[in-house]
């Protein structure tokens, strides 16, 4: 995929959507903490992909010394907005997350975080959507 072609607004949509998708394949692989990493990456893209796009960006409470590109910062925005409800608990997600990245997390149960996220995707109107219309995944990716 080249995400720059598709622009500010459409590539981190096609990215969000390609992530929520290979997190899931990861989960089934048993690569808890690559599924946890991907899926927080499908967070953070359909994030940027909301803000992204002036006609929803405008309408919303932005404070001059906010920096949306962060993460916290964007999902804190996005609650105050009243876009997202604010019940998932995104610091214990961005927490599990440097703990993945940290090496594996055996024995953990990805399925309530994945419910937890795809409440937020359809929040944020990324899902649902249709995989099929999605590129085909590369047997090569981890």
């Amino acid at each position: 995929m080249h995400e720059d072609e598709l622009g500010p607004v459409e590539g981190p949509l096609q990215r969000a959507k390609l992530h929520i998708r290979g997190s899931k394949r990861r989960f089934r692989q048993r690569k808890t903490a690559a599924g946890i990493a991907t899926l927080y990456d499908a967070l953070s893209s359909a994030m940027q992909w909301y803000l992204a796009s002036p006609e929803r960006s405008s309408k919303l409470p932005l404070n001059k010394d906010e920096d949306i590109l962060q993460d916290r910062t964007a999902y804190a925005v996005l609650v105050r907005a009243g876009v997202l409800n604010g019940r998932f608990d995104f610091e214990a997600f961005d927490r599990l997350t440097d703990q993945a990245l940290a090496g594996e997390l055996p024995g953990y149960d990805h399925q309530n975080l994945l419910k937890g996220v795809e409440a937020v995707m359809v929040q944020l109107g990324v899902m649902p959507f249709d995989e099929a219309a999605l590129p085909p995944e590369d047997p090569k990716t981890f």
